[in-house]
């Protein structure tokens, strides 16, 4: 072959490649293959779709199982842009820089593997970034709430994309950058529900935020097979295998309470309010009171920094439904008067207020108005204790009881867990959809319950009290008033259940109710 005839071919080849991204990386890029070492790019055909898909579109958010090669498939279609194209900043971001900085890897692996005429000059190449001499660069950062801030990009990569903190934060900075015509790719397995993630996956699918949406089910892969799906189960367990293999939000995520059920209350039980009442019309009601019935208002109060809400729920404590709830961010001062206005209106409910930090605020206001039904708990024990929760409006006189409920480390996992048995049980009647909201994304994050970053539990919290303290003292109390009933049905059917003899050598017996007779002489040791 000429020299003449070798440019032609190299120039042909350099133009296919630069119009077909597919083309490029099948036929001259490598990658590092875990067992094999470095191998080309075999593309399978749900990759070469996929990457066709990405390429027409400007927002793509992919619903991915594991270990479908989709990571590696975007660093190529990253040194692709790069290669053929000046000034493209590519911003890769991942929960951990370590995570974002696999891919660039991944991008530099394929570059160093490259023939000769289509490698372009580095400029710069270490660990977390890759720089041309054309101008094209890909970075790695980890997830912050300044991460894609100020920059102009030509592609943002969100790897892992539920995972990523923040992520809300990210977004509404890092989309101003691409509003000149930069792509985004966001990649991820499903991390529960409610999430930046699933919200921009629901809405792309229902074609409301103009995103293109791929959904790579574990099936798509030609050599995976119901036996590798069942080793999977055995591998990760049902739950996660669900989550990583077969896409699922439901069963994903570390939610508190679980996935399914909380999908069963939205589907099942949660109605619209009867009455939205209150100038922010945050008070919503779904069934008047009863003047036959007791109802708890179980309180948590903001910490008034402005991230989060006060919040209560009113129950129905025989049935354990929820007829009332508020969430809004009211003065505490205001909250308090609220509350002491509506636990007045359900019955003089008990009226529980969580008394930490701000909470005393509150309190103080349902005190000084002389509210008759507030709930103590006991000050000399860092645990409820059930023998002394029996609450009146005497119990301000007791120095050993203190106003409101408190949450410490002890009591905490103890609510959370009675929350939990509530909600598997299915034992309590929810209606608000803000509620269940708050349930998807209410996760065990190292090893404590709270609300995913970004988001809150005011109404998880403050139903979650609600249900420990009907299950504590109120039921203490509710046991206490039944065994005096069936005591007096006793005395009512059978007489007096003891009487002296009058025998002297007979003091010792007790009568009972079939006429015959006790000794009791073993009680003084006789």
């Amino acid at each position: 072959m000429s020299q003449a005839d070798f440019k032609q071919l190299v120039r042909s080849e350099y133009v296919k490649c630069a119009k077909d991204p597919v083309y490029f990386l099948k036929k001259y890029c490598m990658i590092q293959h875990p067992i094999k070492g470095k191998i080309p790019f075999q593309l399978w055909d749900f990759q070469e779709k996929t990457l066709e898909n990405i390429k027409d579109n400007r927002l793509n958010v992919i619903l991915k199982a594991r270990q479908l090669g989709i990571s590696t498939l975007t660093a190529g279609y990253s040194l692709w842009l790069m290669t053929f194209h000046q000034d493209k900043n590519i911003l890769v971001i991942a929960t951990k820089q370590d995570t974002a900085k696999n891919l660039v890897t991944k991008v530099r692996v394929m570059h160093a593997n490259l023939p000769s005429w289509l490698k372009q000059n580095c400029v710069e190449d270490n660990k977390l970034s890759l720089r041309y001499k054309n101008g094209s660069q890909v970075k790695a950062v980890a997830s912050s709430e300044e991460a894609g801030r100020s920059e102009a990009l030509s592609l943002l990569v969100l790897d892992e994309a539920a995972f990523i903190e923040k992520i809300d934060t990210i977004w509404a900075a890092a989309s101003q950058t691409l509003s000149t015509g930069g792509q985004c790719i966001a990649l991820s397995t499903p991390n529960g529900v409610g999430n930046w993630f699933h919200r921009t996956w629901m809405d792309a699918e229902d074609s409301i935020n103009g995103w293109n949406f791929i959904k790579l089910h574990w099936t798509i892969h030609p050599e995976r097979g119901e036996e590798w799906r069942s080793k999977q189960d055995l591998l990760l367990g049902p739950s996660l295998a669900a989550q990583e293999c077969d896409c699922s939000f439901i069963t994903s995520g570390q939610t508190v309470i679980d996935g399914l059920i909380i999908e069963d209350y939205r589907e099942n039980h949660v109605k619209e309010p009867l009455e939205r009442r209150g100038f922010d019309s945050n008070m919503w009601i779904w069934e008047y009171p009863d003047y036959a019935k007791d109802y708890v208002l179980s309180a948590d109060v903001s910490r008034g920094d402005g991230s989060d809400y006060s919040a209560f729920h009113v129950l129905e404590i025989e049935s354990m439904k929820q007829v009332a709830e508020y969430k809004g961010k009211l003065g505490t001062k205001d909250f308090g008067n609220m509350c002491v206005s509506v636990a007045t209106e359900y019955n003089k409910a008990l009226l529980i207020v969580e008394n930490n930090n701000i909470g005393w605020s509150a309190i103080q206001t349902i005190i000084d108005s002389e509210y008759p039904n507030l709930f103590y708990t006991s000050k000399d024990l860092m645990y409820v204790d059930t023998s002394k929760q029996l609450t009146n409006r005497y119990r301000s006189q007791d120095r050993n009881m203190v106003p409101g409920f408190s949450m410490t480390a002890k009591t905490r996992p103890l609510v959370i867990a009675k929350l939990e048995e509530y909600f598997r049980e299915k034992s309590v009647t929810i209606n608000s959809q803000r509620l269940i909201d708050e349930l998807f994304v209410f996760i065990y994050k190292n090893s404590k319950a709270e609300a995913m970053v970004g988001y809150n539990d005011d109404l998880v919290m403050s139903l979650a009290i609600g249900l420990w303290v009907r299950d504590t003292a109120l039921r203490l109390r509710a046991e206490g008033i039944e065994l005096t009933k069936r005591s007096f049905d006793y005395f009512q059917h059978h007489g007096t259940i003891y009487s002296a003899d009058d025998n002297e050598n007979e003091s010792w017996k007790m009568e009972v109710p079939n006429s015959e007779k006790e000794d009791l002489t073993w009680l003084i040791g006789k």
